[in-house]
């Protein structure tokens, strides 16, 4: 196995990063090369970062299910940013749903009404019939999501759902019961020891599956069937590479009613491969990415970062870990 590790500056920084460092595991076959991406955040230690491993090696030795559609719907993901890059956002985006994150730390809830707002316009503008969701990533109490979410619905013309607005499974349901718009869990999937509480205290509508903090394809298909709940698909800011794994995920499920948030491609100035996964008229298609050498070379982390890197893979591969969770 042989590792690259690459460092993809951002156009507006999201999750607090401008520049996104990503692991690429390359794997020899007599046939040819697999490639699978291990990218988990680097303040994750080796226990947290053992199913994003297992997502790359499974990526790399080609284990993944034969697909049932050939593309997948996604939508446009808005940072915590102003109003006017939210609307050039979305413009650009070439989606017709939006995702936009809100309750950052440090802003109001009057930053993220504008925001929202002006992703609603830009959506308007290209015609009816834009959904808006909105991420919180549990940002918020239970009274504070129970004020906020009817003021940002009105704000966006009727959400679509409202993903993670509190921390805790319970504090989701108690949320759930108190207002009319879905609701769809993410950190309490993926970071939970037990996934399934979400079902099992009703505190959902939608469970969104991140193929990396998850473990691979296999590992969230076997979830999606036991949870029992409408999934979405959603990317952990990866490169074309991470994403073709997400996009194998969503291509393989039975169902797929919402778009999936996997268009994140987007927010990168560079990419390792010289055809981006990027939506086309709101879709991503189907199909196996593999990097370029010279833009691997171009990007390429400095070499302290790559030893950084090769420990911490040293450090995971000793970790039993599909099953642990991000």
């Amino acid at each position: 196995m042989r590792l690259h590790v690459v460092a993809l500056p951002l156009h507006t920084r999201f999750r607090g990063l401008t520049v996104r460092e990503v692991a690429l595991v390359e794997t020899a076959s007599e046939d040819a090369a697999g490639w699978g991406e291990w990218s988990p955040f680097t303040e994750y230690d080796a226990p947290t970062s053992a199913p994003w491993l297992a997502c790359a090696l499974e990526a790399a030795a080609g284990d993944w299910p034969e697909p049932v559609r050939d593309a997948v719907p996604v939508n446009v993901t808005v940072p915590a940013c102003d109003p006017a890059t939210a609307h050039r956002i979305v413009t650009a985006g070439g989606c017709r749903t939006a995702k936009v994150k809100v309750a950052e730390r440090g802003q109001a809830l009057a930053d993220d009404l504008a925001r929202v707002e002006a992703v609603r316009t830009a959506l308007d503008a290209e015609g009816p019939g834009g959904l808006v969701r909105i991420d919180v990533n549990g940002g918020w109490s239970v009274d504070e999501a129970v004020h906020a979410i009817p003021l940002l619905d009105r704000a966006a013309g009727g959400l679509e759902y409202v993903e993670q607005p509190c921390a805790t499974v319970e504090e989701l349901a108690a949320v759930r019961r108190r207002v009319d718009v879905p609701i769809a869990a993410d950190e309490s999937i993926r970071r939970a020891a037990d996934p399934y509480r979400v079902r099992d205290l009703e505190a959902a509508d939608i469970a969104v599956l991140k193929v990396q903090p998850l473990g691979g394809v296999a590992a969230c298909l076997r979830i999606a069937e036991d949870i029992g709940l409408p999934v979405v698909v959603s990317s952990a800011l990866e490169s074309s590479v991470g994403i073709a794994a997400g996009v194998a995920l969503a291509a393989a499920l039975p169902e797929l009613p919402h778009a999936c948030g996997l268009a994140t491609v987007q927010l990168f100035e560079a990419d390792v491969v010289t055809d981006p996964l990027v939506p086309v008229d709101g879709l991503l298609p189907v199909r196996p990415v593999v990097p370029d050498p010279e833009l691997l070379a171009r990007h390429a982390a400095p070499a302290d970062r790559f030893a950084w890197w090769a420990e911490r893979l040293a450090a995971t591969q000793g970790v039993r870990g599909p099953e642990a969770r991000a």
